[in-house]
């Protein structure tokens, strides 16, 4: 099997708010290759929701959202193949 996804990109966006997490994250993923991934560090839980539920209608494939401390959530996305 594969190994772990390996992060293409890393975006630090801890200090910044919605839509503007969004917004980053979207143009972040289009500068990617299909398949590729990016990390996302958002740094408040309005963010955390909505970023990955954003990404996923744009067709992208949130692979984790995880919480390593408060307020510090990381999104890994992989962009879609098309």
């Amino acid at each position: 099997m594969a190994e772990k996804n390996t992060v293409d990109k890393s975006l630090d966006l801890k200090n910044e708010v919605c839509p503007y997490t969004f917004v980053k994250s979207k143009l972040a993923l289009e500068e990617l290759d299909p398949g590729q991934v990016l990390e996302v560090h958002l740094g408040n839980s309005e963010s955390a929701s909505n970023v990955p539920r954003s990404i996923d209608l744009e067709g992208h494939e949130v692979l984790s959202v995880d919480q390593p401390e408060t307020s510090h959530w990381v999104v890994t996305v992989r962009r879609s193949q098309q």
